[in-house]
């Protein structure tokens, strides 16, 4: 339930609201909404106009610190620990020249790795729990990382990878499996429930195709291929890096764009039919920018597990919103990443787990809740 705050003749007589948002208008006063508990404000500077949440912000402004501290910290720990104040120095080409080259050609990769397929993921997962209304939808559950995977795995198996970088083979895997979701979910149209069953379906098909190929292999193919798999950000390199940071900087902005449009999604596909929204463009817009991001992402650090499931949730109850919100699940994804990373550097001595191991761990029982909470709620089936 969502009421505006007047002065004292409006909220007595509900007839003379408007004329009340007009004089607050008109004496540059900024109206308050107070929704389910959460606090907005409505600013309008022609031509530009908004609602401020301050929670939202505030939760942002922290994660992006707390990303950044971790960032910080990743890339002081190693071998050889640096001050984070060294780093820092490093990072913005200052301080020692062996400091910068460590720090610049060793860790700076790994460290940006973890936080932009934090981000890839994070951001990927909140797209997929919008548009189908599901807090079980992720990339994880829909098949469409296992579709980058089975890609991935066939290219080291077979040897395409002469010929194709993993981005390039991840890319297409994930297309052609979340093409497969889509086709075979249309049924006079798309709805989120057929979209979530049909990827379950995929994400088996694939999984068992990607172990065929594993059997199929050499000792070390299935060894490389095994050790991509599971989520690892060890020996990160610029070039792997590069490609992931342009889709982002073209795929980020796109799914920002099309998030008004994604709310309306949330009304129903006949309520937003009746806005004016293209239902099965917008879905399809969508579901493209979040397959971009989970492929991209996927190719450079294999299929993280758990980050595009859980980040949206957590970002969603951190921000009190309806929905997750994209910026602020990326924001979380990315810490969920570097933190998990820390764990698996550190956890046991002379060994370096791979990332998605501890996310794994982390993050099935965040799966575990959902499943018992949408039981609770009548929507587990």
């Amino acid at each position: 339930m969502t009421t505006e705050l007047a002065p004292g003749p409006d909220r007595e007589h509900p007839g003379h609201r408007e004329h009340g948002a007009d004089a607050d208008r008109s004496a540059g006063r900024i109206p308050v909404r107070r929704t389910a508990g959460r606090i907005a404000f409505r600013l309008s500077v022609p031509p530009v106009s908004g609602v401020l949440r301050p929670r939202l912000g505030g939760v942002c402004l922290g994660l992006a610190a707390t990303a950044f501290l971790l960032f910080c910290v990743e890339a002081a720990v190693g071998d050889i620990p640096l001050p984070l104040g060294d780093v820092m120095r490093a990072v913005v080409g200052a301080g020692d020249p062996g400091t910068r080259l460590i720090v610049h050609e060793l860790r700076l990769p790994r460290a940006l790795a973890g936080l932009l397929v934090g981000i890839a993921f994070g951001i990927s997962g909140a797209l997929l729990q919008t548009i189908t209304l599901n807090p079980l939808a992720s990339p994880d559950m829909m098949g469409i990382t296992q579709g980058a995977g089975t890609a991935v795995v066939a290219g080291i198996v077979l040897g395409w990878d002469a010929g194709l970088s993993t981005q390039a083979l991840g890319l297409v895997g994930a297309l052609v499996a979340a093409l497969l979701v889509y086709v075979l979910a249309w049924q006079r149209g798309t709805t989120g429930y057929r979209i979530v069953l049909v990827g379950v379906g995929v994400a088996w098909i694939c999984t068992s195709a990607t172990d065929y190929l594993m059997a199929r292999g050499a000792r070390f193919q299935a060894q490389a291929a095994l050790g991509w798999l599971v989520g690892n950000l060890n020996g990160r390199t610029w070039q792997q890096i590069t490609p992931l940071a342009a889709t982002m900087a073209v795929l980020v902005p796109a799914a920002l764009l099309l998030g008004r449009l994604m709310r309306t999604l949330q009304l129903g596909d006949d309520v937003a039919r009746g806005l004016g929204t293209r239902v099965q463009a917008v879905r399809m817009a969508v579901l493209l920018a979040a397959v971009g991001l989970v492929a991209f992402g996927t190719a450079t650090a294999g299929p993280v597990a758990f980050v595009a499931l859980a980040a949206p949730q957590v970002a969603q109850r951190l921000a009190g919103t309806a929905a997750p919100p994209p910026v602020t699940a990326g924001l979380t994804g990315a810490v969920m990443v570097l933190v998990s990373d820390l764990i698996a550097r550190k956890a046991l001595p002379a060994t370096e787990l791979p990332v998605g191991v501890v996310t794994g761990v982390l993050g099935a029982p965040v799966l575990l809740w959902l499943l018992v909470r949408a039981n609770r709620a009548g929507s587990g089936g």
